[in-house]
């Protein structure tokens, strides 16, 4: 596949809109000195919607846009469930255990934990979840955008998928270890407004394509005409088997959980 002019100019665009937006709010007035409150909780003046919008950007990328579509199409409509467990936790975290936090003057799990238990075990949950983060979270999302830049602009064979792989782990970093919280939230809320439309944009031009006809409605009718199945939400044991022969009751998230 072959970028156009056009191609290269919205992701030019689109690149510097959101490195700008990202120095323009770390930016330093004069005289001023920033603290840690300012770099890792953005002074506390974010508005309910940024810090919702960066919320939602935080939980959506790569892993959403290509493995969720792989694991759709292997799994149907029930892996669902994965998003569903999501909501429901933060539901739960925000009724429950979130004004807790907020009263006790708490940031982080780990914070709470030394205050709850010990130092010690502060320590070892935070290289944890670091070491959980950057290399199993951070190195999957880095290699799926990096894969989809490859099949897009390159050849689709690897020739440039550890550059691409590099340049998106440069590009955020650019703005992000500079800037502190309010650059990430601020281009998460540009970001959101872009993944929402985006996705709903290619849903339609996917199932528009189906057919000849070119519609929308048409393609989703033929979609559930050849694999029925795929369209319930409650997937039941030996119901589907996933292209590799495994059963896709297993896959699905939660059940190691249970």
């Amino acid at each position: 596949m072959e970028f156009s002019t056009i191609d290269i100019a919205v992701f030019a665009l689109y690149a510097v809109l959101i490195l700008s937006i990202g120095l323009f709010v770390s930016r330093q007035k004069k005289g001023e000195t920033k603290s840690a409150e300012d770099y890792f909780l953005a002074g506390k003046s974010l508005p309910w919607w940024a810090i919702g919008a960066s919320l939602i950007a935080a939980n959506i990328s790569a892993e959403q846009f290509i493995g969720m579509s792989g694991s759709g199409f292997a799994l149907g409509l029930a892996i669902a469930s994965y998003e569903w467990m999501a909501a429901i936790t933060l539901l739960v975290v925000g009724k429950y255990f979130l004004p807790i936090f907020i009263e006790k003057g708490l940031y982080t799990i780990p914070e709470f934990i030394e205050k709850r238990y010990s130092t010690n075990l502060k320590t070892i949950l935070a290289v944890f979840w670091i070491a959980l983060f950057v290399f199993v979270n951070l190195t999957t999302v880095l290699f799926l955008g990096g894969k989809a830049l490859d099949t897009i602009i390159g050849a689709g064979d690897g020739g440039i998928l550890l550059n691409s792989i590099i340049g998106l782990g440069l590009f955020a970093a650019a703005y992000s270890l500079w800037g502190g919280l309010a650059a990430v939230a601020w281009t998460d809320v540009v970001q959101v407004v872009l993944l929402i439309i985006g996705g709903l944009l290619m849903a339609y031009f996917a199932l528009a394509n189906v057919t000849d006809s070119g519609s929308f409605i048409d393609g989703l009718k033929y979609v559930y005409e050849k694999a029925p199945e795929r369209f319930s939400m409650i997937l039941s044991k030996g119901e589907i088997i996933t292209p590799n022969g495994r059963d896709a009751w297993w896959d699905l998230p939660g059940l190691a959980v249970l």
